[in-house]
């Protein structure tokens, strides 16, 4: 696919944000010069304030007006540019006017949604039109979930070139440290509520299959549930649930559906987190599970939810740089396969996932659907970071001091 001419070659929106500053930053540390990379955001001043915080070379990227409320300064935004990233959420609540316009101008997207709601919706309006018009809307392009999507095709490219067969149980197990995002928060928040309103949404978030572009064409395997009681895995690590279990392992299965099951029609997948290992490990994964049981009964219940809105973060919210710097992940990702064989992935990254390290996977993103549209799959549409940029996102992120390996065991 050859990309329109455009007046920029990426736009950030939402650059005045706390993700988007980081996000700034990184384009301008990481873009060759000839790249045409400006900034939306609603207020010219504070993108000015943004700018002059950046690199000499970015100081000069144009400043774009533009709001999730404005229908025209979308369009004339997402018409302006080959790529649009944004980091304006939560999703459900300002994202849909976003994607619809690139979508209809044939705009390469991407956004850092962990939001099933928002990308059930967005797939429902905006899968055929940006296929019609070429454009690759790339959901999900930050910790949720970059690690856990690029792992499995990696897994699976490997079993492929062993003729090992595809994929049946795979078993994520995170580790990290770092800072909770307030706009996680407020994405939880919303879904909670709507979910508390609306059976049919209960339903859907139920649903393992929720994100596949055909439901009725799955092969109905059993999925590992979302949130799994403490267990003790076969190295000595206690696990506890994942928080964003119920969102990665839905665009995992969506990246299976999108290219016809290549990694396996009976993969099962599922992830957990880890607490340690011993008797510490063991109380470590019984609070994990306690604590996240007791803040949804709280974030259900609206008289609990508006006093733990006191003290959660806020959305736009993050961690001192000092904190980001000393945060970390890794992800652990064992996967079995038809033929018997076993196979073992590891990612991992330096800097506070939500933060740090999100703005390194959404920046490489941006930069690799600007750059490398050449080598990219051949594919449109509402997609994951696995269908819509594969092995090129691997190599970037490779490059970028993030580790992706794969070893038989």
């Amino acid at each position: 696919m050859t990309g329109p001419q455009r007046e920029h070659d990426v736009v950030l929106f939402g650059a005045t944000g706390f993700v988007g500053r980081l996000v700034a930053r990184h384009l301008a540390e990481h873009a060759p010069p000839d790249l045409r990379v400006a900034l939306a955001g609603r207020s010219r001043e504070k993108l000015a304030a943004v700018a002059a915080e950046l690199p000499a070379d970015a100081r000069t990227w144009p400043l774009l007006e533009a709001d999730t409320g404005d229908a025209a300064s979308l369009t004339r935004l997402a018409e302006s540019t080959r790529v649009l990233v944004t980091t304006v959420g939560p999703y459900q609540r300002y994202g849909l006017p976003v994607v619809e316009a690139c979508a209809r101008a044939g705009t390469h997207y991407a956004d850092l949604t962990g939001e099933v709601l928002f990308v059930r919706e967005a797939i429902d309006r905006c899968d055929a039109v940006a296929k019609e018009t070429g454009a690759r809307l790339v959901h999900a392009a930050g910790y949720d979930s970059i690690p856990s999507d690029l792992s499995v095709f990696l897994l699976a490219e490997r079993a492929r070139e062993d003729g090992a067969g595809g994929l049946t149980d795979v078993r994520l197990v995170a580790s990290l440290r770092g800072g909770f995002s307030g706009g996680t928060v407020d994405s939880m928040r919303g879904m909670i509520e709507e979910a508390a309103r609306d059976r049919a949404v209960r339903r859907l978030l139920g649903d393992p299959y929720a994100l596949s572009p055909d439901r009725a064409a799955e092969p109905g395997t059993r999925q590992p549930p979302d949130a799994t009681p403490p267990a003790l895995a076969a190295d000595g690590r206690w696990t506890a649930p994942f928080v964003m279990a119920s969102f990665n392992t839905r665009i995992v299965r969506r990246s299976n559906a999108l290219q016809e099951w290549a990694y396996g029609r009976g993969l099962r997948y599922g992830e957990s987190m880890s607490a340690g290992r011993g008797i510490t490990g063991a109380f470590t994964a019984a609070g994990i599970t306690t604590g996240l049981a007791a803040a949804l009964g709280v974030m259900a219940f609206g008289p609990t939810r508006a006093l733990a809105d006191r003290v959660l973060p806020a959305p736009g919210s993050g961690p001192s740089e000092s904190v980001q710097q000393k945060g970390w992940f890794r992800m652990v990702v064992d996967a079995d396969t038809e033929s018997g064989r076993h196979y073992r992935a590891t990612v991992s990254g330096k800097g506070d996932p939500g933060y740090a390290a999100t703005s390194v996977m959404l920046g490489q993103v941006a930069l690799g659907l600007a750059l490398d549209e050449d080598r990219l799959p051949d594919r449109a549409g509402s997609l994951t970071p696995a269908t819509a940029l594969g092995g090129v996102l691997v190599e970037r992120l490779r490059a970028a001091g993030h580790t992706y390996e794969v070893a038989a065991v």
